[in-house]
């Protein structure tokens, strides 16, 4: 953060010349620090979304990631990396301590995803089948270390419906539901023509060959003819995740500002 900038934001909150909370919007704008010669981590990204600080894990070596997560901690509770394999994450652990390894969702975590939910509302994710479990595992996790309630279905995909209809009850219960599919990606229309909830689908690259890794129920999702669906990009746990997680978090605004003052 440039001093002399925030040198004159303080001084005309002192001056009474701006509110503080005009200051905190303009903070919200401001801090970047650089680590090493490879990366400028923005400081106040959590101020302005609300959520973890997260890394991309493919393409930056296990250094580079520990590095920055070292960087990040000292002022955020929550720091993330994602696509991290066994191997890495071994690599990542001898030089930051008191981390938390999610296998199956890839995610290595300065904070354990905890069962008590911070905010409202309760995402239901459903997995057409086990193959697809890493995305969706990807998602639940990001949903819990942003704060949010998470229920699991997994393997309820159309090619047996029977197991996603024993459990509708429970499912339509959730108030955003994310629905993980690959194959055909059939899932998420079957679901949303359904459910009464924002549908959040999430194609996988799992299938035989003309399912083009993925592109094919990519497609298919885009085309649904139930409404209420929208499409992250292919194997996009994480952003199906945080898509969820504002969508609860705008409701739970628009539900306060509706909401009658003492």
């Amino acid at each position: 953060m440039n001093p002399e900038t925030l040198q004159s934001l303080l001084e005309a909150v002192a001056a009474g010349k701006m509110s503080p909370s005009t200051a905190v919007e303009e903070l919200k704008y401001l801090g970047f620090e650089p680590v090493g010669d490879f990366a400028r981590i923005d400081r106040h990204r959590a101020l302005r979304t609300g959520f973890p600080e997260t890394i991309w894990g493919p393409g930056k070596t296990p250094e580079q990631i520990a590095d920055i997560i070292l960087s990040m901690r000292e002022h955020h509770p929550v720091v993330m990396a994602t696509r991290i394999t066994t191997e890495v994450f071994a690599e990542i652990e001898d030089r930051v301590h008191g981390l938390y390894y999610y296998p199956t969702a890839r995610i290595c975590s300065t904070a354990i995803a905890s069962a008590t939910a911070k905010y409202p509302g309760k995402i239901g994710i459903l997995c057409a089948g086990t193959a697809d479990l890493p995305v969706a595992e990807e998602a639940a996790i990001v949903a819990e270390l942003s704060g949010f309630e998470v229920k699991r279905y997994w393997d309820v995909g159309v090619a047996g419906i029977h197991r996603l209809l024993a459990s509708w009850r429970a499912i339509a219960e959730a108030d955003v539901l994310i629905v993980v599919a690959g194959m055909e990606g059939a899932l998420p229309s079957v679901v949303a023509g359904l459910a009464n909830a924002p549908t959040i689908a999430v194609p996988t690259s799992i299938g035989y060959g003309a399912s083009f890794n993925g592109l094919a129920p990519l497609l298919t999702m885009l085309n649904s003819c139930a409404a209420g669906v929208g499409v992250v990009n292919i194997d996009n746990g994480y952003g199906a995740a945080i898509l969820a997680g504002q969508i609860l978090r705008t409701a739970q605004r628009v539900t306060e500002k509706d909401s009658p003052s003492d």
